[in-house]
């Protein structure tokens, strides 16, 4: 994690914060309940309310979430002022941006409220020009593009950022994290560990997102952290396995052992699935061409790029579409 935060609410603070929400369409459940969640616990634990929040919709229409929930509240421009605004965002970023939206959070911006952005709730902010100047992350399937988009932000791979009176995380388990930095940071450790514990919820190291979900334990053995991150970076250019090795500070030997005894795979195999998920996740959520999908995820010829994409996930990318429209 990324940590600048001098003015904003992440400081020792014993006063209780007025929150808004900003739930916007076609937001994931889990990042909402991961914004929302350990408020409720926080003062449940506390015996008193830490927290105060209202929910805020884009417009005036209520907000569909991916799962079929619906949040009617008020429309953002209606909000005055608050300590905290929490921005829930998942897909169609761009068509939401609008001017009226980005007006009202450089209005908010500039009452002096800390703005956090969840999932995809950093694009709203850059688009926005609130990014600015300022670290960010965003999810990781998201970050290559972010960055060049938004080349005056200093896009971080971190679970979540605070840079001054803005945060951004990473995605629900990311926003999890920061939610419980938020708590112990303002009201102690101690109320933090029991809101970690409310939820059976182990808080993830401050390392990089990684586009592939490893065994808690994994977390104990760096040299494996590293050469899981170096894979995921470079899914579009694959590095040998003694070339990763090497930047592990391992023999290729030792690196396989390590893999096997932790992973139950090669790392060939695990760095292999982690390109085929990428392109199960292009095929679904974009319109990428499958050559370029092939490209993205390391594979310069389209004949065995289809075959291992069919071997991996049981269907061609052109089956996969047309079954989706």
């Amino acid at each position: 994690m990324s940590i600048s935060a001098e003015t904003s609410v992440f400081r020792h603070d014993p006063a209780p914060l007025n929150v808004a929400i900003l739930v916007l369409d076609d937001c994931n459940t889990l990042s909402f309940a991961a914004a929302v969640d350990p408020m409720r616990a926080a003062n449940r634990r506390a015996g008193k309310s830490l927290f105060d929040w209202q929910f805020y919709t884009a417009t005036e229409v209520p907000a569909d979430l991916t799962s079929g929930l619906q949040i009617n509240a008020l429309p953002i421009d209606q909000l005055l002022r608050c300590d905290l605004l929490l921005i829930v965002a998942g897909f169609r970023l761009e068509e939401q941006a609008t001017p009226r939206l980005s007006a009202s959070l450089r209005r908010l911006y500039g009452t002096g409220t800390t703005i956090a952005a969840i999932d995809g709730g950093p694009w709203i902010l850059a688009e926005a020009g609130l990014l600015d100047g300022h670290n960010a992350t965003t999810h990781w399937e998201d970050i290559e593009k972010f960055s060049q988009q938004f080349p005056k932000v200093t896009t971080l791979r971190d679970r979540f950022c605070i840079s001054d009176r803005i945060a951004t995380s990473g995605g629900a388990s990311p926003c999890i994290d920061m939610m419980l930095y938020l708590i112990e940071t303002r009201y102690g450790a101690d109320l933090a560990r029991r809101v970690s514990s409310a939820f059976v919820y182990d808080p993830m190291p401050a390392s990089a997102q990684r586009p592939i979900s490893i065994p808690r334990a994994i977390h104990h053995h760096p040299k494996v952290i590293t050469a899981l991150d170096l894979m995921g970076q470079t899914l579009d250019t694959p590095l040998s396995i003694p070339e990763i090795a090497t930047k592990t500070g391992l023999s290729a030997r030792t690196l396989e052992l390590n893999f096997q005894t932790h992973l139950h795979k090669s790392p060939q195999a695990v760095y292999l699935t982690m390109r085929l998920e990428e392109a199960l996740r292009l095929a679904t959520d974009t319109q990428t061409p499958v050559r370029d999908i092939a490209l993205a995820t390391g594979f310069n010829s389209p004949t065995s790029f289809a075959r291992a994409f069919k071997a991996a996930h049981g269907t061609s990318v052109r089956s996969l579409r047309n079954r989706r429209q």
